[in-house]
């Protein structure tokens, strides 16, 4: 049977790179073996069983193939592939927090578009651990991002990975890098970079945030976001002006696709700020979340929905809204 077609390569020529280290990593050839930073490989203890499944892609030279993808809007890739049939950010399905190897095995088997999990490395200092797939406050996990991507990568799904501290970022990284010739699907790769509506957790820095994944990863789409914290006893003003503006003065300067996830609860109160935002590049989108105790309703989704562009929304939330809001958009959802 014939494979999927091609990913629609980019040239690298338009991208703004942060240094002439990125230019060189951009232009040569792939790497070799021997030219892999010794201190990144040695700095994940790995097993001798992984190393094949972490070279291959240096060895054969196919890393170069997926960037394409990676910097692809998603909905061109699922309409390309015919797994969708409109340009509708609400056909896209998602799999939220496949962390451990049960909630991994179901998302493959489920219908699923794009699988969402969280990577962070197992205990605060354990600079030389290899990244495992939790959600603060679980810091340990019976599934690595290595066994992770090597579940994920003879799927037909994409994959959001996201990350709760900057420690986690390189190690991961190089391990996304071992497989990204044969990971020819979208790859978004996320952060909360800035304090949003009622948050109190620990941002992510974004500049060395951006700065260590566009060193491996120039183009691949990054989802930049606010921490938040849902209290139903108080009235939130949603995302304000400054906040808008600040995660603006972020992006303005990257040549990439770029989500925002933000909270469904704050969006409607927020719709214009967020409209601003959008407009400021055709490379910006949304996508919804929603926590499991948030107070919202379908009809929220729908005003939301009616007013942005249906092409810059996605809607990554939870049961049993999610159903309630595709039924009354008119699509199925196959779970």
């Amino acid at each position: 049977m014939p494979g999927p077609p091609p990913c629609h390569l980019h040239s690298a020529s338009g991208l703004r790179f942060r240094s002439q280290t990125l230019r060189s990593r951009s232009t040569r050839e792939p790497r070799a073996v021997a030219h892999l930073k010794p201190i990144r490989l040695a700095a994940l203890k790995l097993s001798a069983a992984s190393i094949p499944f972490l070279l291959s892609d240096t060895i054969t030279g196919s890393r170069d193939y997926s960037g394409g993808c990676w910097s692809e809007n998603i909905l061109d890739y699922f309409l390309r592939n015919h797994q969708i049939e409109t340009e509708d950010g609400a056909e896209i399905t998602w799999y939220h927090g496949a962390n451990h190897r049960a909630q991994m095995e179901e998302a493959l088997r489920s219908a699923a578009h794009m699988v969402e999990a969280d990577v962070l490395l197992p205990s605060a200092g354990a600079e030389h651990s290899q990244p495992v797939m939790a959600h603060p406050p679980d810091t340990h996990s019976d599934n690595t991002l290595q066994a992770w991507l090597a579940a994920l990568v003879p799927s037909n799904k994409g994959i959001k990975l996201d990350f709760k501290s900057l420690a986690a970022v390189e190690p991961a990284m190089v391990l996304l890098d071992a497989v990204r010739g044969r990971l020819r699907r979208p790859v978004w790769i996320n952060a909360d970079v800035l304090p949003g509506p009622s948050g109190s957790s620990n941002v992510v820095d974004a500049k060395p945030f951006i700065d260590t994944v566009t060193s491996f990863f120039p183009a691949v789409t990054l989802s930049l976001g606010w921490t938040t914290g849902w209290h139903p006893e108080k009235a939130s003003e949603g995302y304000s002006w400054a906040m808008v503006r600040e995660m603006e003065s972020i992006c303005g300067g990257l040549s990439q696709p770029v989500t925002f996830p933000v909270r469904a609860a704050f969006v409607r109160q927020s719709c214009p700020q967020l409209l601003w935002l959008l407009k400021r590049s055709d490379r910006y989108s949304l996508t919804i979340w929603t926590g499991k105790d948030d107070n919202y309703s379908t009809e929220d989704l729908l005003y939301i929905r009616d007013y942005f562009d249906k092409k810059q929304v996605f809607y990554d939330i939870l049961e049993p809204q999610n159903r309630e809001f595709k039924q009354a958009i008119g699509i199925t959802v196959n779970l």
